[in-house]
C-alpha cells in the first residue's frame, strides 16, 4: 500500500504547474500581444487627437478669413504696411477723414495674429500661427484668355488688392506632428476711393 500512495504524489507533482520553458513562451507571447495592443491603442489615440486639433484649427482660420476679408473689402485705403508684420487700413467715407482704422499685426513669437480697431479692444484673431506673409498689387489687372494676374503696388496708395496666406500648427501629445492650417486669400479693397 505504501508504494500505491508514492506513485500517487509523484503524479501529482508532475500535473501540478507549468515548466520553465512553458512560462517563458506564454509570457513572450503575451508580451508581444499587449504591446501590439498598445502600439495600436497610442497610434488611434494621437490620430484621434490630431483630427480633432486640425479640426479646431481650420475653424479658427477660417473665422479668421471671415473677419479680416469683411475688414479689408470694407477699407477704402492701405494706408501703410511692414511686409510680414502688419497691415494699416482705413473705413474712410468720400470727405478724405480717417474714419476707423484697422490694424493687423503678426507677432511671430507670441505666434499671434491681432486685428486692432479704432476705438476697441484688440480682437485676436489667431493663435498658434507660424507663418503670416501678404503681398499687395495695383488696381489694374493683366488679362490673357487663361487667367488674370496683378501688378505688384510700387506704393500703399495704389494697393486694390492684398494677398495673404498662414500657416498654423499645433503639438499632439507633445509632438509637433500634421496638425497644421494652410490658408491663403486675394481680397479686394471694395470700397477704395477712385
Amino acid at each position: 500500500m505504501n508504494l500505491h500512495v508514492r506513485q500517487a504524489t509523484r503524479r501529482r507533482k508532475l500535473i501540478i504547474g507549468f515548466t520553465m520553458v512553458e512560462m517563458l513562451v506564454s509570457v513572450g507571447l503575451a508580451t508581444l500581444l499587449l504591446s501590439g495592443v498598445m502600439i495600436l491603442y497610442i497610434n488611434g489615440i494621437r490620430s484621434f487627437v490630431a483630427m480633432g486639433n486640425y479640426q479646431n484649427l481650420d475653424a479658427k482660420s477660417c473665422n479668421t478669413l471671415d473677419v479680416l476679408s469683411r475688414e479689408i473689402r470694407n477699407s477704402t485705403v492701405l494706408l501703410s504696411y511692414v511686409p510680414n508684420q502688419s497691415l494699416t487700413l482705413s473705413n474712410a467715407s468720400a470727405r478724405n477723414d480717417l474714419g476707423q482704422i484697422n490694424v493687423i499685426t503678426y507677432d511671430p513669437t507670441a505666434r499671434t495674429l491681432v486685428l486692432k480697431r479704432t476705438a476697441q479692444s484688440d480682437l485676436t484673431n489667431l493663435t498658434e500661427c507660424d507663418r503670416w506673409s501678404f503681398a499687395i498689387y495695383n488696381r489694374v489687372p493683366i488679362t490673357s484668355s487663361t487667367n488674370i494676374s496683378f501688378y505688384a503696388a510700387t506704393n500703399a496708395a495704389s494697393c486694390k488688392l492684398i494677398n495673404m496666406s498662414w500657416k498654423c500648427s499645433r503639438t499632439v501629445l507633445g509632438t509637433k506632428l500634421n496638425t497644421e492650417s494652410v490658408q491663403t486669400a486675394q481680397i479686394v479693397l471694395r470700397n477704395k476711393i477712385k
